[in-house]
């Protein structure tokens, strides 16, 4: 998901997607209100809006694609989105790099696409939807160097011989249920494996940020106290923030199927969250936030098992 707003709108654009995530009901508290009226339409208690935009990578295996949408009147800004498709069959007829039009269909506390026709193909000349990485199971993690709340370099071998969950967040993210969100689900996964003392020793959560220059070690310490709501250092011990180097952000966001772009001083972005085995290979990956600690806790249990 994105945040893809200029400083002089940002208060008044929040507002509005404070109202959205109202109507979708997700877990992490949102500001309330009602939707605008737009160009919405009702039937069955869903409202429907006009969607147009650009394919950005494609999840054949989830079912969902990334999409970079224009404004939508009375929804939403412009912004990078994770959807569905209805029928389920009709993601096949995209790729990256096509431009789409559709109808977002929300329906309580979900939403999806449909009527989704291609607009325009993608260049020939543009990178070819192969070289799209998306993280698999199986598939071995590079060795990516970090630099963590302390000031310390880190680098992800360092935790084979545990279980890993990493997530990507960046601190000024403002969408409640977007980083936020992971990071809550991150804390109740903390609070959960703290009371196997015998798991919890042997499992590793990183909330890793693709902002470095203002997630500084001392800004990322502070992240980690709140997300935690505590200021105990040993929080640390096994659940660590820490920042990926400027340098080595572009192949790391490819290889993590991350979308980014700054834009007056904020970011868009897309969403990344995968559990790695203890021999560094991906067990599991989640594009998007329709994931909660349960989901990874059953991972963690079944990744343990295996290893």
């Amino acid at each position: 998901m994105t945040d893809r707003f200029s400083a002089f709108k940002f208060s008044s654009r929040l507002f509005l997607f404070s109202l959205w995530c109202a109507v979708l009901s997700f877990s992490i508290a949102c500001n309330r209100g009602k939707w605008q009226a737009g160009n919405a339409t009702t039937q069955s208690g869903a409202k429907r809006y006009a969607l147009k935009g650009k394919v950005i990578s494609v999840d054949k295996n989830a079912g969902t694609a990334n999409i970079d949408n224009e404004p939508i009147a009375g929804f939403m800004d412009a912004m990078i989105m994770p959807y569905t498709f209805k029928p389920a069959t009709a993601i096949n007829q995209v790729q990256p790099g096509d431009s789409i039009a559709a109808d977002v269909v929300v329906d309580s506390d979900k939403y999806w696409l449909e009527n989704v026709k291609v607009t325009g193909h993608s260049d020939p000349g543009a990178k070819p939807a192969a070289s799209v990485h998306i993280p698999a199971p199986g598939d071995e993690v590079p060795d990516f160097k970090l630099v963590n709340q302390n000031g310390k370099s880190v680098s992800l071998h360092q935790y084979r011989g545990q279980i890993l969950l990493l997530t990507l967040i960046y601190t000024r993210c403002p969408f409640p249920d977007f980083c936020p969100r992971l990071s809550h689900e991150f804390a109740a996964i903390d609070r959960q494996i703290r009371t196997d003392p015998a798991r919890y020793g042997k499992t590793h959560l990183l909330s890793i940020s693709f902002d470095p220059a203002h997630d500084t070690p001392k800004v990322l310490r502070a992240y980690g106290f709140s997300c935690a709501g505590s200021k105990d250092p040993a929080l640390f011990e096994r659940w660590e923030f820490s920042a990926i180097p400027q340098a080595e952000l572009p192949e790391f966001a490819d290889y993590f199927a991350l979308t980014y772009k700054e834009e007056d001083g904020l970011l868009t972005h897309s969403l990344s969250t995968a559990v790695v085995s203890s021999d560094g290979k991906i067990v599991k990956w989640y594009h998007g936030a329709e994931w909660e600690a349960s989901d990874l806790l059953q991972e963690i249990a079944a990744a343990h098992a295996a290893s």
